[in-house]
């Protein structure tokens, strides 16, 4: 196999979640450059089918999904429709997400549980019916969660993310312990600091963008396409003896005190 043919996608089909912008529309965007058809998902048809236009000339290999992660049945109903339509995932990106600042002490237990359940049980559940599908019919698959640098460094009034982000590193090695043998692969990339519209109120922040760029060796926030590269290696056949790792795509942020 060439070098190249190592990363093409074409005939592969991928599911990313909360991928009407963001992170999550420009992974989908990489993806679709690589060569594989896209469903994109989101709660907004409108947001949705406008992000689907804005493939251009590749729009007519991207289909998109109206479905929330965080209800059970949906998702059920989701992929319900997708076989139906004889539409096989080939590749899942549980990116969707929330983030919610408070500190512990005046935290209530229903946004702990919102953040949870967005951050973390929707990718469980996702990666269960993907996964459910892949090794019924064989040859494998790719599934891709999304963690942080709050996968493995705490920040204060962050808990419930640090907690669902922590919680992804450890559900990644649990779906490659248990898929592994079915020839699926489950990874995760953790991103830094991204410049998205999620962490405008941090980037506007004089104080925090300075700090953010002081302390990233690379100095200077991320941006979307940074993930894309390391989405593509993961959702390809290049990555076919990785599994269970989390790759942290952070300006090196990690790497120094």
């Amino acid at each position: 196999m060439s070098a190249i043919a190592y990363f093409d996608l074409t005939g592969k089909t991928a599911l990313v979640t909360g991928s009407s912008g963001g992170l999550g529309l420009a992974m989908a965007r990489g993806l679709a450059e690589a060569g594989a058809e896209i469903v994109l998902n989101g709660r907004d048809a409108d947001r949705l089918a406008q992000a689907a236009e804005s493939f251009g000339e590749r729009a007519g290999q991207v289909h998109f999904s109206v479905f929330d992660v965080c209800d059970e049945e949906a998702i059920k109903g989701a992929f319900g429709r997708l076989d139906n339509e004889g539409r096989v995932i080939d590749i899942l990106i549980n990116n969707a997400g929330v983030q919610f600042r408070r500190p512990m002490l005046e935290l209530e237990s229903a946004d702990w549980r919102r953040v949870l359940e967005t951050n973390l049980t929707s990718a469980f559940i996702m990666g269960r019916e993907a996964a459910r599908r892949m090794v019924a019919r064989g040859g494998g698959g790719k599934i891709i969660n999304i963690g942080s640098l709050t996968s493995e460094v705490a920040r204060a009034t962050v808990a419930p993310y640090t907690a669902a982000k922590g919680g992804i590193k450890m559900l990644t090695r649990s779906m490659a312990a248990e898929w592994a043998a079915h020839g699926i692969q489950a990874n995760a990339i953790g991103p830094g600091y991204i410049d998205t519209e999620m962490n405008k109120a941090l980037t506007s922040d004089a104080n925090f963008d300075a700090w953010v760029k002081g302390r990233t060796p690379s100095g200077r926030w991320g941006l979307p396409k940074d993930l894309v590269g390391t989405a593509i290696f993961l959702a390809s056949a290049a990555s076919d003896y990785v599994n269970g790792q989390t790759i942290y795509v952070d300006g090196g942020m990690l790497a120094v005190l």
